[in-house]
């Protein structure tokens, strides 16, 4: 395209309203008017690309740049909303793909090597990290399964691949980079940092920018490492966020930054089999949901009630391996819980291998290989899939005598090691190893504060028992379970709302009485 004398291109007009929202964007951004530029973003944006270009792309950006004087920033800002449109109403070919990539990676070295006076809505900075995590994982799924592609196609694909295009270390080191430069983990580690975060909404008097995208890559960063299955890695990788400490979360403001981050770590600690750290996690995120649902609308909605339903089947899964998590249970998650799931819970209990699997089937995040396929007929996503499911099932298989084992000693207060083996039907080593995985099972390690990998052991069994020799025969002996100690929030909360009830039944004015009608004489 032939380029006139003022340096950037002047192609066929585009229609009247796409230049009329790229003109009022960009004059709204350069003065910093974040009221404005947010409701262009997250209302007019949608509006014209659900009336005008469903199931099409927007104009191409070297089509628009002539309207706000061939600015390049606005440009790669531009095109960032572009290829999600895209992502979200097309299948991107591999050239698109690789083209987002070099937007992404020419946009984030501007803000990260910049001198920024730019101000962005922060829900605009939380879709670019999601949309940039989201990207990642659309083209490892795409090629990872290379059967179908043409041989050029696989040729495109290879050549990204030798560029370094989405390829996991450049995505992982440019949302280091991203948390390194805004210097988030220093501010947050200051006492009153996040008060005054909420203060300003996280918009100061700077720029917000180079801040708020590196408070968001923390929560990328939990979910690159947790579809790459390295979930010791994607919890430490989070800190400080706690999730535990919901004041101290930026992300409520936001409901699928908050949604993704509870998703992630919750899915990380049940693979790390921290059972009470993931039914607090759920717990907490599926009362938050219950309530932001019904502020959101569109492809945020549907996104919501999926991961929703995700949650309650991973809550379900946490339930059935260590049954003391019901207690960290909101009333209204737990009747929720039991109207999904009770079935399948009990029959996860009762041992049953598959529906364990079916349930993780479908609540696990589409995992990814960090290399792709060396034959045209391998699935390396498939691949990558069954090496957790493995793992998940190596721990449900390890621990399917556990149910039974409980059962039978809550029935004795001491029993014979050899009867206990007869009873369950288990050889006296296999029994002995049982014991020792239910004994561990009682004690597990929860996150109160600091190293997010460390934790503090409570109690989560509901028998205890020792191993004792007994007249030269080892005998079980059971502790007296002990009383239920009833929570005072509990009650508090149930004395509420009686007299929620009680002030509204007062407050009902009778109903007068009608006189009866006359009986007619016949």
């Amino acid at each position: 395209m032939a380029q006139p004398e003022g340096g950037f291109a002047r192609p066929a007009p585009v229609p009247k309203m796409v230049a009329d929202f790229v003109q009022f964007l960009y004059r709204h951004i350069r003065e910093r008017n974040i009221n404005e530029v947010f409701v262009m973003y997250s209302h007019t944006f949608p509006h014209l690309s659900e009336r005008f270009f469903k199931g099409a792309t927007w104009p191409p950006v070297e089509t628009v740049l002539h309207l706000v004087d061939g600015d390049h920033v606005f440009g790669l800002l531009y095109k960032e909303m572009y290829y999600r449109h895209l992502y979200a109403s097309t299948q991107p070919s591999i050239e698109q793909r690789v083209d987002s990539w070099h937007n992404y990676r020419e946009l984030f070295s501007v803000i990260l090597n910049s001198n920024l006076n730019m101000v962005l809505p922060n829900l605009w900075l939380w879709d670019m990290v999601d949309e940039f995590v989201y990207q990642f994982q659309s083209f490892s799924q795409y090629r990872g399964k290379l059967t179908g592609k043409s041989a050029d196609e696989v040729e495109l694909i290879k050549a990204a691949e030798a560029q370094g295009v989405w390829e996991p270390k450049a995505v992982i080191a440019f949302l280091d980079e991203l948390v390194k430069r805004s210097a988030i983990r220093d501010d947050l580690a200051q006492p009153g940092a996040l008060d005054k975060l909420y203060q300003t909404e996280g918009y100061g008097t700077m720029s917000n920018v180079r801040r708020m995208l590196g408070y968001f890559a923390l929560v990328g960063l939990l979910r690159v490492h947790s579809v790459l299955g390295d979930y010791a890695t994607a919890i430490k990788s989070m800190a400080p966020l706690h999730p535990f400490l919901r004041k101290s979360l930026f992300t409520t403001k936001i409901p699928m930054a908050c949604i993704t981050m509870f998703y992630y770590t919750g899915f990380a600690y049940v693979m790390m089999q921290r059972w009470l750290d993931a039914g607090k996690c759920f717990n907490f995120i599926l009362t938050y949901i219950s309530k932001a649902k019904h502020q959101s609308r569109g492809a945020v909605y549907e996104q919501i009630l999926k991961k929703n339903e995700q949650m309650y089947a991973l809550l379900a899964i946490v339930t059935a391996l260590c049954p003391t998590a019901n207690r960290l249970l909101d009333e209204a998650v737990t009747n929720t819980l039991r109207e999904k799931y009770g079935e399948k819970v009990r029959s996860m209990q009762a041992g049953s291998s598959d529906t364990f699997e079916e349930l993780f089937t479908y609540a696990c995040p589409k995992f990814v290989s960090p290399v792709g396929p060396e034959t045209p007929g391998a699935n390396t996503n498939m691949e990558a899939f069954r090496a957790q499911l493995r793992v998940f099932m190596a721990v449900v298989e390890e621990r399917k005598h556990l149910p039974a084992l409980k059962q039978f000693l809550k029935l004795y207060t001491s029993i014979p090691i050899s009867k206990l083996a007869h009873l369950a039907e288990l050889d006296a080593d296999t029994l002995k190893q049982q014991l020792g995985l239910l004994r561990q099972s009682t004690q597990v390690v929860t996150w109160q504060t600091g190293d997010p990998l460390q934790g503090n052991p409570v109690p989560a069994g509901d028998v205890e028992f020792s191993i004792e020799q007994q007249e030269g025969e080892e005998m079980v002996v059971v502790a007296e379970p002990k009383a239920k100690v009833v929570k005072g929030d509990f009650l508090v909360r149930h004395i509420a709302r009686f007299e929620e009830i009680m002030r509204d039944l007062e407050a009902m004015k009778p109903v007068p009485q009608q006189p009866a009608a006359p009986v007619a004489a016949h």
